[in-house]
Formats: structure tokens, sequence, C-alpha cells
């Protein structure tokens, strides 16, 4: 079983910005409902806390403070692009070190995480085409998707 205690201060903060960071490429990639997104994140974290078990590495990242990367971008495409490589990082450091469960049951957690932001609002003016997902959140899930793989 891989534990914190198997990376360095640097990795395991590595692997802590990589979920925040999938999350905020869907934030990011649709006008509107930020707020309602990042509590769809805090609350994808306490319900994988309250259901341990998948990995002790995984119980670990949830239990852990969320971290979010700090840095200033000048556009929205240079803020996706370094979200989607903190995503690819983490998981070629988990691919190394870290079991193929683990490596899955943190994927299986990320993929979670960036539905859950996308459905956090009804899309539309003001909610009304009642849709839940737009199609600019969908081609984002299915961009840190691939950084996952």
């Amino acid at each position: 079983m891989t534990a914190k205690s198997d990376f360095s201060e640097e990795e395991w903060k590595q692997l802590l910005e990589a979920p925040p960071s999938a999350g905020l490429v869907v934030v990011a990639s649709d006008r509107g409902g930020s707020i309602r997104e990042t509590f769809s994140m805090a609350k994808a974290y306490a319900d994988s806390h309250k259901q341990p078990g998948q990995s002790q590495l995984l119980d670990e990242i949830v239990s852990a403070k969320p971290e979010v990367d700090r840095s200033r971008f000048k556009t929205q495409e240079e803020l996706k692009q370094h979200c989607l490589q903190n995503v690819r990082d983490a998981i070629a450091l988990l691919k190394q070190k870290a079991s193929a469960d683990e490596v899955e049951a943190y994927r299986q957690f990320v993929i979670a995480l960036v539905n859950r932001v996308a459905e956090a609002r009804k899309e539309g003016f003001m909610g009304l085409s009642g849709e839940r997902v737009s199609d600019d959140e969908r081609a984002a899930i299915e961009e840190v998707t691939a950084a996952l793989a």
C-alpha cells in the first residue's frame, strides 16, 4: 500500500493539486456558476472522506485540505493548459509509485469530481434550458479524462 510517507513534500503537493485543478478546468470552461461549482468540489471531497476504503492513498488525499495552485494566468487557455498539466503530472507520479488499483481509485475520484462540478448548476439563461451539463463542460471533462489516461 502506498501512503503519504512514500512521497516527498513536493510530490504530495502535486497529488493534492491535481483534483482541484481538474475541477477548475470545468469551472473555467463555462460562464457563471463558479461559486456553486466550487462548492460542489468541496462536497466531492467530503463525500469521498465519508466513504473511505478505496485505497489508503486516496483516503489520505481526500482527508487533506485540497491544494490550489495560486499561479496567475493571462488567459483562460494558459490556466486550462496549466491545470491539465497538473493532472498529467500527478498521474505520471502515481504510476511510478502506486499500485494500479490506487492509480485507478485516484482517477475515478477525479472523474467523479469533474462530473459533479459540471452538474452543479442548470445551464442556459437563469437555468431555463434545464440542461445539467453544457457542451463546453462536456469538452472540459473529456480533456481531463484524456489527461488522466
